[in-house]
């Protein structure tokens, strides 16, 4: 699962660093981008308000975590359209949240661009893992799926050690997987519900990040999810928004530590972004057509649109970029 989070929020403003690999996820009822091909070849531009629908989502609810194969409209991850070109050969990537939305995402461009991916996942998300596998060895790299329930030291540690195995080692780590519940109000914010959120979204980056870090060689690059929570916080994500939060200043603090290393460490801020995460919960019920609407650009973001920044951050052509955020908000933002 991945963050990807609300429709009525302002988010991080920052340079876009690349073009972002758009395009249709397989299922029938996917997402499909609006034509961007000359009859030459060529590309032309498209316009970011129609890329992708503006059409309100149509109500759904799914148990969580939610299985990106069954939402109406099937988010687009860049499943057929995303085009790499050498950026990251030979690296060593793992993502977590890798099997849906934007660690899905990513996971297909890091493939695409020449890494080697292993991906954490719930045990539930099964189905959609094995989706992101093929698609990973299809582009002839090494696929490794891990699932486990991220929310104890002991799985944290040992999908680190699992991938450092299967890899040969480790260079590129995303912590990107993510749990968030709307609820109107305080009084329905469960101290179980608090904890897990904390467990799941700030302990997991901080574990990751603590047991990969003595595998890794000057040049890796450590890159978080935010969100425009972290900037603005939602008034019905209080406990998802505060970790996100968390997380902006854990990716600040750990780049000014592990640049003595030669290690960066940054992170991606998505704004209002259609994922597994909305129809498990991220969303009030009866409020699904609103996601995306009121962003300048009149809709939410797809997965797709994110996997460029993640693939420039985790690039040398980034070498001077440490301790930084970048979004992909729809033109609201912070500065």
């Amino acid at each position: 699962m991945s963050d990807h989070t609300l429709s009525r929020r302002t988010v991080l403003g920052g340079a876009v660093l690349g073009a972002a690999a758009a395009v249709a996820a397989s299922p029938a009822q996917a997402q499909q981008p609006a034509s961007n091909a000359t009859s030459d070849g060529g590309r032309t531009l498209s316009d970011p308000r129609t890329k992708y629908t503006n059409e309100p989502f149509p109500e759904q609810k799914q148990p969580w975590p939610a299985l990106q194969s069954k939402m109406n409209p099937v988010p687009d991850c860049g499943e057929t359209s995303y085009k790499g070109s050498g950026k990251l050969t030979g690296r060593r990537a793992l993502v977590t949240g890798g099997d849906s939305g934007i660690g899905r995402a990513a996971a297909i461009a890091f493939a695409r661009e020449g890494a080697d991916v292993a991906i954490n996942y719930h045990p539930d998300e099964e189905a959609d893992a094995q989706d992101v596998l093929k698609l990973i060895q299809d582009a002839g790299r090494k696929g490794i799926a891990i699932p486990a329930d991220i929310r104890t030291l002991d799985a944290c540690e040992d999908v680190v050690r699992q991938a450092i195995a299967a890899l040969g080692g480790l260079d590129l780590l995303v912590n990107n997987a993510a749990y968030q519940q709307s609820k109107a109000d305080i009084s329905e914010i469960s101290d179980e519900q608090f904890v897990r959120t904390y467990e799941t979204n700030v302990f997991h980056v901080f574990r990751f990040s603590k047991a990969a870090i003595p595998s890794l060689p000057p040049g890796a690059s450590i890159i978080n999810t935010v969100s425009v929570n972290s900037y603005d916080p939602g008034e019905e994500l209080i406990d998802y928004a505060s970790t996100k939060a968390a997380i902006l200043n854990l990716t600040k603090g750990l780049a000014k530590q592990l640049a003595k290393k030669g290690i960066r460490v940054n992170a991606v801020s998505p704004g209002p972004v259609w994922t597994p995460l909305q129809v498990a919960g991220g969303q009030l019920p009866g409020t699904m057509g609103e996601f995306g609407q009121d962003t300048p650009l009149g809709r939410a973001g797809q997965p797709a649109e994110l996997a460029s920044l993640y693939v420039a951050l985790a690039s040398d052509e980034s070498s001077f970029s440490t301790g930084t955020v970048v979004g992909a908000h729809g033109g609201d933002g912070n500065p």
